[in-house]
This record gives structure tokens, sequence and C-alpha cells, in this order.
């Protein structure tokens, strides 16, 4: 066995520089107003990740090499004569991936955002699987063999056990990844219901197979057998499903961001496996942003992080599927009737909630807040941590309809100024506006932050019809309360008629 190579200290300032972006992107990224900054940072430290891993690992052959170098490394003294015919397959693949991400990102509508991050969530685990196959099918190509042990036929090459763990969790963790996102994206695409699908003693059997795979794991860096490592990819795509698959669509706004954890910390895994400084930065900091936006998430949604992660627990039989609206009195408005009243009010809070994505108002909707400042009417935007179905879908939509970043605000920047407000618009919002989160403990929202709308002097609330209830399955007292106003109809269509009836 080889001395290692030492490290190129111009490679290692590069994966340095990339990792710095990374930070800085993601910096960027937790406002609107520097969001776009940290875009381009983020392209400009995986630009430089990339470029330095493809010039230090250009496949070459070790024809005519002396006893003396070492794979990959380029001090020696008969060359790094280049395989250009497995170069410009590598070439071509990320070409392909380019043209394939950027046709994407043109036609892929904000309202399928989510849809569209759980479809990389998925690539991301897949390509760590395939990866952690590699790697074991040839560990000396990837430089993880800690010695060959000549034997009858072809040499078998033994895996160092550190390296053996790794690549089993990056496997495992992977395959969890890719399956937990492909019913993530079914869900929010609406290919598959949104209820729970509660199989009988989920619990146990979820348990038992993450076990299976800890311990599999352990055989695995004992043995090296091949029985193990399979077992461990074929079990880890199945947890993903049975993780997925109980947690219903009110949940899918955790999901979006636990999946994203846990492709950062399959992306590490194999950045150890690799000994690639960039995997192992940009995994971890992926990893840990999404594991604290999950748990923030959580708490804003009166959800146990460890509960959710563990798939569907917590969940019941019964409950927001079957749930029904209550048969109480209510008041209709029209269209005219919401736009004298916003024209009249001095302040008027707008909250938007997933009926507006399903509708796609957001540009009608920028639309009327422009013609109620023309009437000297001061207009907010109250965000609720949850709206949607993925952190920030609020945010994106209100963002693409060019909503000034500074009439935005988040839930606990605005809730005291309802009291205060005129008018509070809700369009689509049920759960996030519902008081029975502050009152009822029976109620499976209890605890829940809620915009507290039912403060303002007037509620105009769209809805499509009284008959439905929020994700959570809970009918929303503020729709029956005296200072509500209905506005039933397509929420699209209801604030087009706004407009028109504020000229």
């Amino acid at each position: 066995m080889h001395e290692a190579a030492p490290v190129n200290p111009w490679v290692a300032l590069a994966y340095l520089v990339a990792g710095v972006c990374f930070i800085l992107a993601l910096r960027g990224l937790s406002s609107p107003a520097t969001s776009r900054r940290g875009n381009r940072l983020g392209m400009i430290g995986m630009g430089i990740a990339v470029l330095t891993t493809i010039l230090t690992h250009l496949p070459g052959s070790t024809e005519g090499w002396t006893d003396a170098c070492e794979v990959g490394e380029r001090l020696c003294p008969d060359g790094y004569p280049i395989d250009w015919a497995s170069a410009a397959e590598i070439l071509a693949a990320i070409v392909i991936g380019a043209v394939i991400g950027l046709t994407t990102a043109k036609r892929i509508a904000m309202t399928a955002m989510p849809q569209l991050v759980a479809a990389f969530h998925s690539l991301v685990g897949l390509a760590a699987v395939l990866v952690g196959v590699a790697a074991y099918l040839n560990p000396a190509a990837f430089g993880i063999s800690s010695l060959v042990v000549p034997m009858i036929g072809e040499p078998f090459q033994v895996i160092n056990p550190i390296s053996k763990v790794e690549m089993g969790l990056g496997v495992a963790i992977g395959a969890i990844t890719f399956s937990g996102s492909v019913i993530a994206f079914l869900k929010l695409n609406g290919s598959m219901s949104g209820k729970p699908i509660l199989l009988p003693g989920r619990h146990v059997i979820n348990l038992a197979t993450l076990a299976a795979i800890l311990l599999l794991v352990a055989q695995f860096a004992h043995s090296q057998d091949a029985w193990p490592f399979w077992a461990i990819v074929v079990l880890s795509f199945a947890i993903g499903f049975l993780l997925i698959i109980p947690i219903g669509g009110a949940d899918m706004p955790v999901v979006v961001s636990m999946l994203n954890s846990y492709s950062g910390w399959a992306a590490a895994a194999m950045g150890f496996t690799l000994g690639n400084t960039a995997m192992i930065i940009t995994g971890a900091l992926v990893g840990s942003s999404g594991a604290i936006l999950s748990y923030i998430m959580c708490r804003a949604m009166n959800r146990s992080f460890i509960s959710v992660i563990a798939g569907g627990f917590g969940a019941t039989d019964s409950g927001g599927a079957g749930a029904t609206a209550i048969d109480r009195p209510w008041k209709r408005g029209s269209a005219e009737d919401a736009a004298f009243l916003m024209q009249q009010a001095e302040q008027v809070i707008i909250v938007p909630g997933y009926g507006m994505a399903v509708a796609q108002a957001q540009h009608a909707l920028r639309e009327m807040g422009d013609k109620l400042k023309e009437h000297g009417v001061r207009v907010k935007y109250a965000i609720h941590p949850v709206a949607g179905r993925m952190p920030g879908h609020m945010n994106v939509l209100l963002a693409e309809a060019n909503v000034p970043y500074d009439d935005v605000f988040e839930l606990e920047d605005i809730n005291s100024e309802f009291a205060q407000t005129d008018v509070a618009f809700v369009i689509g919002a049920n759960d996030v506006t519902n008081p029975a989160a502050k009152t009822d403990k029976t109620s499976p929202i209890y605890g829940m932050p809620v915009l507290d709308v039912e403060k303002a002097k007037t509620v105009l609330f769209i809805k499509r019809s009284m008959g439905g209830v929020g994700y959570a399955g809970v009918d929303n007292e503020v729709f029956y309360r005296d200072n509500t106003m209905m506005l039933l109809a397509d929420a699209k269509k209801m604030v087009e008629e706004i407009v028109k009836a504020m000229d």
C-alpha cells in the first residue's frame, strides 16, 4: 500500500473559498431582500467546487507510470495521460444535466416549486446511493481501500472499516431521501392523496426497520460481505416510503425541509467516504440548516420534531380527512362590498395562504394592493411560517408578483397590529388563522401560533365554499363571527373582481 499523496494546497484553498460562498449564500437566503445575492454566491461556490473536482479527478491511464506514482498524483515523472474518452463522457453528462436544469427552471411555475424541491431532493439521495454503490464495487478507484489481498482470480480489495461505516450510512440516508422525496413529490403534485396513509403497526415496523439498518451497517463494517450492503440499500428504500406515507398534507412544509436535511447528511457521508472536503462542507451546511429549519417549523405548527421525522407519530386514523364544517349563521359579501370596505380603511393586512397558490392569485393580489395604495391605504402582508406547502412558499409567490419586500412581515412582527387594523384580507389561509389554536385544548392545532385576524375591525375571508375545512380538519370559527364577511369564489377571480370594483 502506498502512502497517501499530499493534498495540493491550491485545491484545499479552492474548496475553502467554495465553502465560504455556501455559508454566505445561506446567510443571503435568510431574507428576501438579499436572496438573489445569496443565490449568486451559491452558484459561484458550486462552480468553484465542481471545476476544482473535475480538474483534480480527470480520468487517466496508469500505463507507463513508475512504481513511485500515486493514483491521481500530478508529479509523476512519466506524466499523467488523460483518458479523453472518459473525460468526454463526464463533460457530456454535465452538459446534459445543465440543459435539463436550465429548461426546468425556466418552465416551472412558482406554484409548483414544492414539487420541484422534492424532486431535486430525490436526485441528491439517488446520487448518494449510486456513488456509494460505485465505491463499494471498486474501492481502489475512489482511494478508500486499505490493502489488496491476493486471492484466486481477481485480488480482493479490503475497505477501511471507518470508510465502510461512512459508506453504509451514506447509502442508507441517500436511499431514505430518494424514496421519501418521491412520496412527497407525488403528494405535493396531487398524484397521490395528501391524506395520511396509516399502516397497522407502522411504528413497530419503522423502528424495527431502522434498527435492522443500523445492525446491517455494523455487520458490513465488520465483514464487508455483499449481502449486508445490498440489504441496507433495499431496506433504506423501503423505510423512506414507510416514513413519508403516514405524514399528511398539513405537515408537508416540515417534510420538505426535513428531506432537505437528509439530502445534506447523505452528501456529507459520501464526502467522508470519498475524502472530498467540498462535499463534507456542503452536506454539513445543508443538513444542519435543514434540521434547524425543520425544528423551527415544528414549533410553528405545534408538532413534535421527533414525531415528524419518525413518520406519522401522533397521527390518528380519524380527524382531518373526514371532518366537515359547522352549520352556523354567517355573512356573505360581494366584490363590491370588499372594495368599498378596503378603500375606506386606513390599513389593510393581507394574509395569503395555500388557496392563493392554487388559484395563482398573487399577481391579481399585488394589483389590488397597488390600487389600495393609490387611495392612501397602508397595505401590509402577513406571512405565517407554514402557510403553503413548503418553507417560504408565500414569500416566493409574492416575490414573483413583485410585491415590495418592505410590505411583507412575518407572524411575530405583525401579529400585534391586527387589533389596530381596519381590514384583515384573508385569501385561502385556514388553519393558520384559526383561533381554536389558542382556546380549544382538544383541537389538533392547539398551541400552534396563528395570525390574530379576528382582532381586526373587519375580516374579509376568501374561500371556495363553506363546506370544506383546512388540512388539520377543523372548522374555523372566524367564518361565523359578526365582523367577518365571507367571499366565496375562486381566489383569483374574486380578487380580479375586487380590482375592477375599485376603478
